[in-house]
């Protein structure tokens, strides 16, 4: 992970001297910088980890590089929106991590040469089985692209039986096998959200490739003409672009439920983005074939995975809500709603 500041701490530790290298590297640093703490003791790591919970300054990854330990935590937290969403009342399945696309900023690194790590049909319906009991309000498929998969249809279908589905999409393969699952799906159970960076080509496909904002306009079109509800969701580096995409959507008379406009967060493959910790999120319980995840931001990230154990299902929950009161009181409160959808 980049850092904005590398501070080289040799062999200190908190008895012996970093504690005031702490506190002045945070006082010539700005909100949001990441700061870079590179040392040879590895033994200070959970004490650091606890300063940073103490401090509000989210710990955000820890690697070994070249026999030394870099430990990489954010300057402040992050201004998100408040929300009270119960936790677990959104769940988010990932159905698959292969893509059509290869996006340069994907939280979960996915694209076209990655393996599929397929949920499975199976397992979505054992899913859909215990889920009712659990509180689940709102059920988000997503990938990965997840209309690359044979049986997307009989997923999404067991999903809408149980709770209102959003499918998450690029919207490029509305068409032959994939247009006829379409067609079966129930209207007023589904949402196709689909993915629009901007009201032109050029930051679109510089980021998801030639071509793709105009393949997703066309899948707009067709997933409104088969009467869909279609919400489109931008992922966004500036607040500038964030207005001109709002402006974009008023002149196309979108409503304010169907928009999503996100920054791109510093996970997968992003080189640049908002920082996120586990501190800063309200967890919104997420399952992939590994496992269950704290958001569906970190869905493949060591830090972000609860339990590798999805089923009983009410377990799994279970362990998010305990992991989410571990956070402790201070952490609760600095807990926000990164919305994905």
């Amino acid at each position: 992970m980049k850092a904005d500041i590398d501070l080289d701490i040799g062999r200190k530790t908190f008895a012996s001297g970093l504690l005031p290298e702490l506190i002045a590297v945070l006082r010539r640093s700005r909100p949001g910088d990441l700061i870079a703490v590179i040392g040879d003791e590895e033994h200070i790591g959970p004490e650091l980890e606890t300063w940073c919970r103490f401090t509000g300054n989210p710990l955000l990854g820890t690697a070994a590089e070249g026999g030394r330990i870099r430990f990489v935590f954010r300057c402040g937290a992050v201004a998100v929106p408040k929300d009270n969403r119960p936790v677990g009342s959104r769940l988010w399945l990932y159905t698959n991590f292969d893509c059509n696309l290869h996006c340069d900023y994907c939280c979960v690194r996915s694209s076209p040469t990655v393996p599929r790590r397929e949920l499975g049909f199976a397992r979505v319906q054992q899913i859909a089985r215990e889920a009712p009991e659990l509180g689940v309000e709102e059920i988000f498929v997503t990938g990965g692209e997840p209309f690359l998969l044979e049986d997307i249809g009989d997923i999404l279908a067991c999903c809408a039986a149980v709770a209102p589905t959003t499918v998450l999409t690029n919207g490029m393969l509305f068409a032959g096998r994939r247009a006829e699952s379409l067609a079966a799906l129930p209207r007023d159970r589904i949402v196709l959200q689909i993915s629009l960076d901007s009201s032109t080509p050029e930051l679109h496909d510089l980021h998801r490739g030639r071509g793709a904002w105009a393949r997703a306009r066309e899948g707009i079109v067709r997933a409104r003409a088969q009467g869909f509800r279609v919400r489109l969701a931008a992922t966004v580096s500036t607040d500038t672009e964030a207005e001109q995409f709002r402006q974009f959507l008023d002149e196309e008379k979108v409503d304010a439920e169907d928009r999503v406009i996100r920054r791109v967060a510093l996970r997968g493959s992003a080189t640049e983005g908002v920082a996120l910790s586990r501190a800063d999120l309200v967890p919104e319980v997420t399952i992939t074939s590994e496992g269950v995840y704290w958001h569906p931001v970190g869905g493949q990230d060591a830090d972000f995975l609860v339990t590798r154990d999805i089923f009983p299902l009410a377990e799994s929950f279970a362990a998010v809500r305990r992991a989410f009161d571990s956070e402790g009181e201070h952490a609760n409160k600095l807990a926000r709603i990164f919305n994905c959808a």
